[in-house]
């Protein structure tokens, strides 16, 4: 299973040595939660944060942005060195055209939904995704609990990707840790955002890594 730490919960006096520590830990992408405090009741960083996060690594980075009309700001992020965007089909009622300026701007394509929006909201779009995210805790703050529900709606979206043959990846976001990240890729997942789990005062980073990877296993 493929770990994305989310910089979120990192020490940002030290941002650029935290994503270090992560590389070097083996993870296999950066994830950054872009909040605008409209669409989430929180802010975090924009574009800027993004660019310094990919000049400090050679590791894939996904931007996730938790925004309205999130398509206003795609140019930037590409610009930044993201490799994939992930949308809130929330935040994108024409999410078609949503879809294809981000093609246009070569860019994959990831969507996400929160945990009470039904999965049909998302179900035409998965020929055309990369991605799709499921939010296993409301979004707009780190270190909430995984909500024990989101184990079926992986699942149900693994089988719809499945149906179609598609080959997006998986991925869930929100209080996967030691307890959690094995019924979460059980349940299909292939992709795991972690935050405090692996940025955390409690151990270092190599520490965290390496906790989930035995959990794994």
């Amino acid at each position: 299973m493929k770990l994305a730490p989310s910089i979120y919960t990192a020490d940002f006096a030290r941002l650029g040595e935290q994503v270090k520590e992560a590389e070097r830990a083996g993870v296999d992408w950066i994830h950054l939660d872009v909040m605008d405090g409209a669409f989430v009741p929180n802010i975090t960083f924009g574009a800027a944060i993004c660019r310094a996060v990919h000049k400090s690594t050679s590791l894939p980075c996904e931007a996730h942005l938790m925004v309205q009309a999130p398509e206003r700001f795609f140019a930037d992020y590409k610009e930044a060195g993201m490799r994939r965007i992930i949308v809130h089909v929330e935040a994108c009622p024409h999410l078609y055209s949503t879809i294809q300026e981000l093609r246009k701007l070569e860019m994959q394509v990831g969507i996400t939904l929160n945990p009470l929006t039904p999965l049909s909201a998302i179900e035409e779009a998965l020929p055309l995704v990369d991605l799709v995210l499921i939010m296993s805790v409301e979004p707009g703050y780190g270190g909430q609990t995984y909500i024990p529900g989101s184990t079926q709606r992986i699942r149900r979206v693994r089988e719809m990707l499945d149906a179609i043959g598609s080959q997006a990846e998986l991925e869930v976001d929100g209080g996967v840790n030691v307890r959690t990240i094995r019924q979460v890729r059980d349940a299909g997942a292939s992709i795991a955002v972690v935050g405090s789990s692996v940025y955390s005062p409690k151990h270092s980073v190599a520490e965290g890594v390496a906790a989930l990877r035995r959990a794994l296993e």
